[in-house]
This record gives C-alpha cells, structure tokens and sequence, in this order.
C-alpha cells in the first residue's frame, strides 16, 4: 500500500429513497421498499412484487437528456451528482488525468435493448433510436459519468454479476493506491425491472413467489425466505487519497481500507456449500486491510434471502472469525432495498461507511425467525457501535462464483 484511500463523497437513489439521506433514514427504520407490480404484463409471472426506486429518474433528468440514457445510465448520473456535491469538489480542480471512474453494471441497459426491439417489430428499422447503442452498452453509465466529471486517468465498468458494485470499489481503491490516480468516483447502476428478466429469475426459482406480501418478502437471514426481491438504482462514492483530501479539507466519511476477492470454482450459479470462496475474499480483505478477525466490528452481509445463499455466508463468516464473530454485528440491507444486482455493493458500502460515521447499525428487515444454522449476531433494531475506532466488511457475492469483499474503517 502506497496511501490511505478515504471517502469524502456518497451518493444513491434506491427503492428507499431519491438521495442518501432519504436511504440511510429508510434502513434505520427497518422499512420495506418492496410493492406489487400491476402492469398486465407481470400478472402470470411467478414473482410479481419488486422494489422499484423510489423517485423516478424521469422527475430528476431533463428529458432531453433522458431520451439518450438508459434507466440505469440515468441512475449511475444522479448517484454520481450527488456524490461529486456532497464531496466538495469543485469542477476543474482535479487534473482531469488525476481523475477516474469506476462504475459497474451487471447487465447494462436491457430495458432499452428489450423496447428497442419491440420498436423495429411494430415499427420498423426507421423508428429505431440512434442513441440505441451507447444506451445499452454495460459501460455507458460509466461512460457519461467520466464525461460529466471530465475524468481522463481511467473509466472503467467493472462486470461481475452481484458482486459488480464492490469490485468498482476495488479498481477505485487499486487506482489510488498505486498512484495512477488522485481522486476516483466509484459506483454502480442497474435497472431491470421488465417481465423478461423477471420470468427468467422466476424460472430459476431465484425470486420470492410472496407475491401477497411484498413488504415482508425480502427475509434475509430468516427460516422463512424464499428468494430474493428484484431492486433498481445507482449509488457512488468519492475516494480520494488521503493526502490530496487533506490538502483541500474535505470531511471524510471513512478510510477504504482494504478489498479481497476470489472464486468458487463450483457452479455457475449456486454457491459453494462449504463457503470456501466467500471465507477466502473475506480473509484476502482483512489481511488486505491490517484488520485483525478479533477487531472487527460490524459485516454488512451480501444475505440476498436465497436458502442456500444466506446459510453459505453465514457459513463462511462463522470459519472466517471463528469466536471472533460472537462480538460483530451483522445487517443484511436486501430487506428493505432488495437486490440491486449491480448497484448493491456500493449501495450497501455506503450503508457500512454511514454506520461507521454514525455509530449505528441499521436492522434487518423482516428477520422474524433466525435460520438455526446462522450463528451471527444479527441486527433486528438499530444497534449502537461503541466509541473508538471501528472496523467493518461489505460482503458482496455474485452468479459465476465471483466473490468481492470491502474492508472499511473509520479515520
């Protein structure tokens, strides 16, 4: 390691809320975001129910910039915005070959390729968009941030499934370090709530069918969960070398402290029973980091609301901390976002950083009955962390067996 990385900038719109604080106050409070479908076009599908976000972009974007973004290229720009603000820095005062991007998608835009293609069946080849390509491309919306921001070092789009958003935190944390940049605005966007994604979910019986009860659908965690809730949104952060936020005073939320990934080498979708993947980026992440197992302090968990899912990283935090893990509280967000695929690791990054810098953990939503073989100390209210310093793990798991942990820390 070359320099400390730190956060000095967050910005989100999810399913909780159009901006961070209206996210943060929703996970503190325990609420679902979850809702019914209605559009006729969801009413034979197995799963029904979805977090969509909570403020539409087409209320925040012009709409003559909306008609050449993708849903997820129009969150990434929002998320980013509000980061680029809450950071304090001013347009032109990073060399534009200081500054990068790293913003991960899963998928891309597959709602403007899907409607795309319903426009040349109906309407012909004349009436399809031009805007059309760079809309879909998974790096778009790392594409529009990096001209929004005039960054020039690097823009990148990292794609690794669920795990998507933390590896974009990764690349963010590598660039810095190894001095190639200064400043580095990391994120992630996804948007694909639309029936076709949605019948192939339900079809792989990866979905929650509590189609009558979508608020308590998403149980991470709990005996009762049956798959996870399909979310949408984008969520940024601003890491910049501790030296270079010095210099200008920024505020700063907290350190990046380390990152660690792997794969499970095990199936292209299910993951490895015995935890070996997820308990190897973990230890890569604390030895990464300098963090001892016994001075951790909080695990923000990937927990999707999967069977297998949740029981295999409970598995591998519980072989990772051995005792350790008796005294680190652990949350699973997807309750009240649901999953956010490509989004979600910064979005919950950004959830670890807040409840560092606020002492707080929020709770697992709709954990009524813990799963007996989770043998975790997880949050069911909100639950205070103690003075000094602070340590924590965002965990973030991915279909094709990628594996992406961050480690966090206060400053």
């Amino acid at each position: 390691m070359s320099t400390k990385v730190v956060v000095t900038g967050l910005g989100a719109t999810t399913p909780l809320g159009g901006d961070v604080a209206s996210t943060w106050d929703g996970l503190l409070a325990g609420r679902s975001a979850a809702k019914a479908l209605t559009d006729p076009r969801y009413a034979e599908l197995p799963c029904r129910i979805a977090a969509p976000a909570a403020v539409d972009p087409s209320e925040v974007i012009r709409r003559v910039d909306a008609r050449k973004l993708d849903r997820y290229e129009q969150f990434a720009l929002i998320s980013a915005r509000e980061a680029w603000k809450d950071s304090g820095l001013s347009e032109g005062e990073v060399p534009p070959e200081r500054l990068a991007v790293s913003l991960a998608s899963g998928i891309g835009g597959l709602i403007t390729l899907l409607d795309s293609y319903d426009v040349l069946q109906t309407k012909g080849p004349r009436h399809v968009s031009p805007f059309m390509i760079p809309m879909i491309m998974p790096n778009g919306g790392a594409a529009w941030v990096g001209l929004e921001i005039g960054a020039k070092a690097s823009v990148q789009t990292p794609v690794a499934a669920c795990a998507s958003g933390n590896e974009a935190i990764r690349h963010g944390l590598e660039l810095i370090r190894s001095g190639k940049a200064d400043v580095v605005l990391v994120g992630g966007a996804e948007a694909i709530i639309h029936p076709l994604p949605m019948a192939a979910f339900g079809t792989m019986k990866a979905l929650t069918r509590r189609n009558d009860d979508p608020e308590h659908a998403s149980r991470p965690f709990d005996k009762a969960r049956d798959g996870f809730l399909l979310g949408e949104g984008g969520a940024c952060m601003v890491l910049e070398s501790v030296e270079h936020a010095a210099r200008r005073g920024a505020r700063i939320y907290a350190e990046i402290a380390g990152a660690g990934a792997s794969a499970d080498g095990h199936h292209i979708v299910q993951p490895d029973p015995e935890a070996k993947g997820n308990a190897a980026a973990m230890v890569e992440a604390l030895e990464d980091s300098g963090i001892a197992p016994e001075e951790l302090t909080h695990i923000n968990a990937h927990a999707t609301s999967t069977p297998a899912g949740d029981v295999a990283e409970a598995a591998g935090i519980r072989a990772v901390l051995g005792d350790a893990a008796d005294n680190v509280v652990v949350t699973a967000p997807k309750g009240s976002l649901g999953h956010m695929l490509g989004a979600a690791g910064v979005a919950e990054a950004i959830a670890t950083v807040l409840a560092l810098y606020n002492r707080v953990v929020p709770p697992t939503a709709n954990l009524d009955d813990v799963d007996d073989e989770v043998t975790l100390d997880i949050a069911r209210e909100p639950r205070k962390l103690p003075d000094g310093p602070l340590t924590a793990l965002n965990n973030s798991f991915g279909f094709g067996g990628h594996n992406l942990v961050i480690a966090i820390r206060t400053v």
